[in-house]
């Protein structure tokens, strides 16, 4: 499974094999985490950054009241928390959407790998820049897409995602259930079984119990406007 975290470097740079091994040696035995288990809390002091190697996890801020935002979303072979090696804690907290496989990568190994290996020092900072490419993304959902284009433009990302991995992005397990992907999405719960009732009865995409199954990825992307250049797929060289 540590393929899918090299795949998805080498989406966007080369490596050499002494590179390869280095990473290959960072990273420890991978363990299992069930669904719904909150793997990082907000605030909690940090002393290793987590590797997702296999399911989904998602980033999410609860508010007082109870209201909660997912800020993000994690497909495998994602550091979900690698900017928690420089800032040492999170505002915000990291829970499996589905059954995981997951590595905790001391801090001090990264430490010690970027100081060997500079150049790897920079693709991980790429690779933070990235998250926040993809934040600004949903910001961009959020404030300006139709509900439709919304969710539209979230099933293309992963679809875009899951590929780089080389998992099936067009039918996969996502885990969530309507009333979190109106948490993700800004919207009700019953204005997403609408606009999921909408995307299935124009062919574009089905989506039941977690499960989706996109239709009409071309439909998809023309209604989500969608342009994949915030993935940075063609950034070599560093």
């Amino acid at each position: 499974m540590i393929e899918r975290h090299l795949a998805r470097i080498k989406a966007r740079h080369s490596l050499s094999k002494e590179e390869e091994q280095a990473i290959l040696a960072l990273i420890p035995p991978a363990r299992p985490v069930s669904r719904n288990s909150v793997i990082v809390r907000e605030g909690e002091l940090l002393e290793a950054s987590t590797l997702l190697l296999d399911g989904l996890l998602c980033r999410y801020k609860d508010l007082p009241d109870g209201k909660r935002q997912i800020t993000q979303l994690h497909v495998a072979g994602d550091f979900a928390d690698l900017h928690g090696f420089t800032l040492k804690r999170l505002e915000h907290d990291i829970m499996a959407l589905t059954d995981c496989m997951l590595s905790r990568v001391p801090h001090e190994s990264i430490r010690e790998l970027i100081e060997a290996h500079p150049r790897l020092g920079r693709i991980y900072w790429f690779s933070t820049n990235l998250d926040a490419c993809m934040n600004r993304e949903w910001e961009l959902s959020l404030g300006q897409r139709s509900a439709a284009g919304r969710l539209a433009a979230l099933f293309c990302e992963l679809h875009e995602r899951l590929a780089i991995v080389g998992l099936n992005g067009e039918r996969f397990t996502l885990g969530m259930n309507q009333s979190q992907l109106a948490d993700a999405l800004g919207m009700t719960s019953v204005h997403v079984n609408r606009t999921l009732r909408l995307l299935r009865d124009q062919r574009l995409l089905d989506y039941n119990r977690g499960e989706a199954r996109i239709l009409d990825l071309d439909g998809l992307k023309l209604m989500a406007e969608f342009d994949p250049s915030y993935l940075y797929l063609d950034a070599e060289p560093l």
